[in-house]
């Protein structure tokens, strides 16, 4: 047993310590509980360079388009380079279009973005917030990737069960995804979000683009308004998630997609249900179990806020890339090329030769 003087001792010897050696009064991060507060600014560069060029070249670079003013607000996006013709696109699906004409020696873009973000956190008893028609029935639909019948609606009754409000439902399917799927480290990229092949296979493992796309695709089909979104990260998390933050300037492959669910009162809700099965399978020391208390509060957390981390691109599905030879892509959140040979692999950033990097702007 401790007693009082022991222990405020101890006490103070922590305190001593952690003054002379201020990154130990950091190593116990704060809880992990996101909320409003203070914004933050940042900028990213996508630098690509294509190789020599025998015939037209494209690229396709997404910015930030997303708009949310509670907590993402997009800003400028610029472009240099030596293609033939530039555009940058706005709306929905904005990016970067460049294109050079045959016997370009080194193709180069450089898109640079910036947006400011802050922390999310959802009132789940708030009342208020409508969805219009037109927004509730693009929201419901199903996409190529994401249908709403078959095994998708039987899938999305089991999970629902006996839950009878919106948000009891979206809660069902959301735990059900937590529970019975895995990230799987294998697959490249964020995934496919082919949702309806996962299901049907019985392989309940992937990442981000596929295990948020299974909420997606079991809330549409139980009748709730849903849909990804997808970004990439930008920074470190501030609450010592390892697992859940880009821990470098250098953020090629920090791409990440996240999840809404519309509930009539709160409005659009975040979730993430990949980032928890994340968490289990990265935080150190890894693969912990769904009780582990990191892997329960971010379960805990994650219906309902966001860290603002991160960076908001679009939400759009089956996207036709302007001036594309190719197939429609299921989502844009990664650059894209084509040359004579095809489109290239945007999975393979070496091969491709593209590297993104950021930094906060601090005023």
């Amino acid at each position: 047993m401790i007693d009082r003087r022991t222990a405020l001792k101890g006490a103070a010897a922590t305190a001593v310590a952690a003054l002379a050696c201020p990154s130990l009064a950091r190593a116990t991060p704060a809880a992990f509980a996101p909320k409003p507060g203070d914004w933050r600014t940042f900028e990213i560069r996508t630098k690509v360079t294509l190789p020599p060029s025998k015939g037209v070249a494209r690229v396709w670079v997404p910015t930030p388009s997303f708009v949310a003013d509670d907590w993402t607000r997009p800003e400028r996006s610029t472009f240099s380079g030596d293609a033939a013709k530039a555009d940058l696109i706005e709306g929905p699906i904005g990016m970067v279009v460049a294109e050079w004409r045959e016997g370009a020696a080194a193709p180069t873009l450089e898109v640079v973005s910036r947006f400011s973000t802050r922390d999310r956190a959802v009132d789940l008893s708030a009342s208020g917030a409508t969805l219009s028609a037109a927004d509730r029935a693009l929201y419901l639909a199903p996409t190529e990737l994401i249908p709403t019948d078959g095994i998708v609606a039987e899938t999305a009754k089991k999970a629902v069960g006996d839950a009878s409000t919106d948000r009891a439902k979206a809660e069902a399917i959301y735990q059900w995804v937590v529970a019975n799927t895995f990230r799987d480290a294998k697959v490249r990229g964020c995934g496919l979000g082919d949702v309806a092949t996962m299901l049907e296979s019985g392989n309940l493992g992937g990442k981000c683009a596929d295990l948020n796309a299974l909420f997606v695709g079991l809330a549409r089909a139980a009748g709730l308004p849903a849909r990804d979104v997808y970004g990439i990260r930008v920074a470190p998390s501030r609450f010592g998630y390892k697992s859940l933050g880009a821990n470098s300037e250098t953020i090629t492959k920090a791409q990440h997609c996240r999840a809404e669910v519309w509930l009539d009162g709160p409005g659009w809700t975040p979730v993430d249900p990949a980032d928890v099965r994340k968490v289990a399978l990265e935080e150190p020391p890894a693969n912990l179990p769904l009780d582990d208390p990191k892997v329960a509060a971010a379960r805990k957390t994650l219906f309902g806020a966001w860290e603002g981390n991160w960076l908001a691109f679009n939400d759009a599905h089956d996207v036709a890339l302007p001036g594309s030879a190719g197939p429609k892509l299921g989502f844009l959140m990664y650059p894209q090329a084509e040359t004579v040979a095809g489109r290239l692999d945007c999975l393979d950033a070496d091969s491709f030769k593209y590297a993104i990097t950021t930094r906060e702007i601090v005023a």
